[in-house]
């Protein structure tokens, strides 16, 4: 039971983050399959041991109890959505289109989600440093969230 209230908090966190939300609402990923997907990944290692299917379908954070099979079957579904998604980059790229500046924009997106993701591993122990500290990452936050949105407008994204 300790396991499941662990993975749950961390789901639950990771889902509900703004980031998250935003970039899943724009991936190839339901919130399901994506759930099922870090169950899949991360479980292991917050437990330190092998888990069964079984076992990681009880993680799930719905209130129904849920099959392996079902389980598996989300978990096929995202790493197939997964799969696409990269092989979309790889044609993308291969056919030229990742030469052009139209992509800058998403680019510029991925730094800052690399700045943001350091900036949390940063967090320095003096409580003097602590609040700017927090106050950058914010500001990174919000302007992660303005841009992703605007990207997410079919109207404005560009490629």
């Amino acid at each position: 039971m300790k396991l499941k209230n662990s993975v749950q908090a961390w789901l639950n966190g990771a889902l509900n983050d703004p980031i998250v939300k935003i970039l899943t609402k724009n991936s190839q990923l339901t919130k399901t399959q994506l759930e099922t997907l870090l169950i899949d990944v991360l479980a292991e290692n917050l437990s330190g041991k092998q888990l069964k299917y079984d076992d990681k379908a009880v993680l799930r954070l719905t209130k129904a109890k849920i099959s392996r099979g079902s389980f598996n079957r989300t978990l096929k579904q995202s790493r197939e959505n997964v799969i696409k998604s990269i092989y979309t980059v790889l044609l993308l790229g291969y056919l030229g289109v990742f030469d052009s500046t139209t992509l800058d924009p998403y680019l510029e997106i991925a730094n800052k989600l690399h700045e943001y993701v350091e900036a949390h591993k940063e967090i320095p122990n003096e409580e003097s440093e602590l609040k700017n500290h927090l106050n950058v990452i914010e500001i990174i936050r919000e302007e992660l969230e303005i841009s992703l949105k605007r990207l997410s407008n079919p109207s404005e994204a560009t490629l």
